[in-house]
């Protein structure tokens, strides 16, 4: 699977990319896990049977023409991936905060976590539908960003922008809610409207991506641990096992940290 960052440049703000899944690209069967991170992730499937478990979710050929199209919002653990049959897909990577640039009522959804009927739009069906039917990939990807670049809004959220800046630069939890004149409470409880996670949470799945970017410049896990922000390497280890379920070396001899993303395929 190629996963491709945006080609608009606006849309490049809030997007953090795509990928497809095409039957006449893939084997019958792909199975992999896939890592927590901090994105709001829409997958679209053409005439499929989606079955969702506790951190797994099958995605079969269905025998009726249909689209069904699911969200992700929260996950701390790895969620393991099974697609059997002609398998046509699209799945979304947006940005923390991104959905709300496209949805009124994004933060609804994102206090949800997942569902399964995820519908924004009276065309979005028919659209996607039309998206996945082109067997062209440039104009496909074209078609995609075009649907997105129209229900673009205007939204502000510059409060919660420059929390999740100070989050990333690992600022303390008290620290920014004072920073910012708010109660540690009031700040747990506006983020996770925003986010769909706490600051805590965010902070525990920010480092734990960074750490994966930053491996292929480094070999030492000490060295890894201090430039992604982890207090000393047995944090980085205690992360790890907690989010992918592996330590950091089985992780690393598995995962191929130079792709565009991160899957675990088996």
């Amino acid at each position: 699977m190629e996963f491709y960052r945006p080609k608009n440049e606006v849309l490049k703000k809030y997007i953090e990319g795509y990928y497809f899944i095409a039957s006449s690209e893939e084997p019958t069967s792909l199975h992999y896990w896939t890592f927590p991170n901090n994105f709001f992730i829409v997958s679209v499937n053409a005439n499929a049977d989606i079955q969702v478990e506790e951190n797994k979710i099958v995605v079969k050929e269905s025998e009726h023409e249909n689209l069904v199209a699911n969200y992700v919002s929260r996950y701390t653990n790895p969620i393991e991936v099974n697609c059997e049959g002609a398998i046509n897909e699209i799945t979304i990577y947006f940005k923390p905060l991104g959905i709300h640039h496209f949805m009124a009522n994004a933060d609804e959804l994102i206090l949800q976590k997942s569902a399964l009927c995820f519908n924004p739009f009276p065309d979005f069906k028919e659209t996607m539908a039309a998206v996945l039917k082109q067997k062209d990939r440039m104009l496909q990807r074209d078609m995609l960003e075009q649907y997105w670049l129209s229900k673009l809004r205007t939204v502000e959220l510059s409060l919660l922008e420059k929390v999740i800046i100070d989050i990333e630069a690992d600022l303390r939890i008290d620290g920014i809610a004072k920073k910012h004149n708010f109660s540690r409470q009031y700040l747990n409880k506006l983020f996770t409207q925003g986010v769909g996670k706490s600051p805590t949470e965010y902070r525990k799945i920010h480092r734990f991506r960074n750490a994966i970017a930053k491996r292929k410049e480094t070999d030492s896990l000490t060295e890894l641990s201090y430039e992604s922000l982890f207090y000393d390497q047995s944090h980085l280890i205690k992360d790890f096992k907690q989010l992918a379920k592996v330590s950091p070396n089985a992780f690393f001899k598995k995962v191929d940290t130079n792709k565009g993303y991160i899957w675990l395929f088996i």
